[in-house]
């Protein structure tokens, strides 16, 4: 078949490290699907990337057509299906946010107004830097050419890491733990919601509440626990999440590509507008979704308790207050 043109930003960074054999050696896009791998990074990151391009060259993988290393836009955003923007101005010691959400910004603009000038009108955009929700936001409206439900945010690393808390309560597998929800902000405020989540335990599927049979437990350590895990992984590591999240990003572009399985769903970052759950239009905000002919839908109807509504606001109006700041930026950058 013809290759696919992918392009993943930050390459030479430690995400894109774990990500880009994954991706090269046929876990995302399939065993038969030859690929072009585009690799953008900032101009003194290139030497490294070519350390990078030699290793992809030396893993010798029959899938792999072309590695192009660039640090140029107009190269790196050329005739792409998808786009993996993981680059980003990561945050410094004593930062303020609104500082990160400046130079975010500008970068942002500038690849969005980059995808609109070069990019397929079908590419699939994926935002993983940081702050992911507002960058893919930004990115989107440089960008009023592809269609805004093109572009999507990383919340399946919260997603996963979720399952994974729920599957180690309960002693089975991820496998076995289904329809979990991140809503809202790639940030301390999003809210893991197991309220619709199942569990297969001994060969009998039961909801997340009933098998665990510990409320305070699901509506306190298990919240804090997934929202705090990047900053837990941080403090041990001294570095940030690579590995899991380049599965992430992994399970994120697979799902997007041939759909979700059957009775599941899962969190994406997506354009608010026409949502059935009182999220304010026109923010990037997870949800739950299924996805089918590359086409993603929110999964309607799920009902909402009190707990859950105050947790969903609380993060909508964070984003509000972050949209804001960025829109600002965004006229004067």
């Amino acid at each position: 078949g013809e290759p696919i043109r992918v392009l993943v930003t930050g390459a030479a960074g430690q995400i894109a490290y774990s990500l880009l054999y994954s991706i090269a050696k046929g876990d995302v896009f399939g065993k038969e699907q030859p690929l072009i791998l585009v690799l953008l990074d900032i101009t003194p990151m290139m030497t490294v990337l070519e350390g990078v391009v030699m290793e992809l060259q030396d893993c010798a993988l029959p899938l792999l057509r072309e590695v192009i290393p660039t640090d140029k836009e107009e190269i790196a955003f050329k005739d792409l299906d998808i786009a993996i923007l993981v680059g980003s101005m990561p945050r410094r010691e004593g930062m303020e946010r609104k500082d990160l959400l400046k130079a975010n910004v500008k970068i942002f603009k500038s690849q969005g107004a980059a995808l609109d000038k070069y990019a397929k009108k079908t590419v699939k955009v994926v935002v993983v830097g940081n702050p992911a929700n507002t960058n893919c936001l930004i990115a989107s409206k440089s960008a009023p050419s592809i269609p805004k439900e093109n572009f999507s945010c990383l919340t399946r690393l919260d997603h996963n890491r979720a399952k994974s808390q729920i599957a180690l309560k309960l002693g089975v597998t991820a496998n076995d733990v289904k329809n979990v929800i991140i809503w809202g902000n790639h940030s301390s405020t999003q809210y893991p919601d197991v309220n619709h989540a199942k569990v297969n335990v001994k060969g009998k599927e039961v909801g997340v509440y009933e098998a665990i049979k510990d409320d305070s437990w699901l509506k306190g350590d298990f919240i804090l626990t997934v929202q705090q895990r990047g900053a837990a992984v941080i403090k041990a590591r001294k570095l940030s999440s690579a590995m899991s999240a380049a599965k992430a990003i992994c399970d994120h572009v697979r799902d997007i590509w041939f759909g979700t399985p059957a009775g599941e769903f899962v969190s994406m970052g997506v354009i608010s507008d026409g949502n059935s759950y009182g999220v304010p239009e026109d923010l990037l905000y997870s949800f739950p979704v299924v996805i089918k002919d590359k086409t993603w839908k929110f999964v309607e109807g799920l009902p909402i308790n009190d707990f859950s509504r105050e947790k969903m606001d609380l993060t909508a109006k964070e984003l509000s207050e972050e949209k804001e700041t960025a829109v600002e930026f965004l006229s004067s950058a």
